[in-house]
């Protein structure tokens, strides 16, 4: 069986699923999404930080996570295709724009994500 991971960030433990997604959203920080990121091999740009922020703020407004058409629908209306398109996010998180990049927002992973490898 797999055991919770912690994070110690600032003398704080922080608990996550053995997925790595934390368990708690509160716990969640630029710090921690730094932390995330560098597991995931990914150096956090301007780009990943608004796909980051925007999950963040999707989640808040609607209760829950977008899976990657949802995701690519919603951010080419907000931002552009440039920003909105499947090879662009692909770019930035190459293991799932969902999963990935809900992991580094401190967020559930989506119930119907579909770039989940395992």
């Amino acid at each position: 069986m797999t055991s919770i991971m912690n994070y110690i960030i600032d003398e704080d433990l922080i608990n996550t699923d053995p997925n790595g997604f934390l368990l708690d959203l509160n716990d969640w920080s630029e710090e921690i999404a730094q932390s995330l990121a560098a597991e995931e091999k990914i150096s956090l740009t301007d780009a990943h930080w608004q796909v980051v922020n925007f999950l963040r703020q999707h989640y808040i407004k609607y209760g829950s996570s977008p899976n990657v058409r949802l995701l690519v629908k919603v951010l080419a209306k907000e931002f552009g295709e440039e920003v909105g398109n499947k090879k662009h996010l692909y770019n930035l998180f190459p293991n799932g724009p969902s999963r990935q990049g809900c992991r580094i927002a401190g967020l559930p992973m989506p119930n119907d994500c579909v770039d989940w490898p395992g």
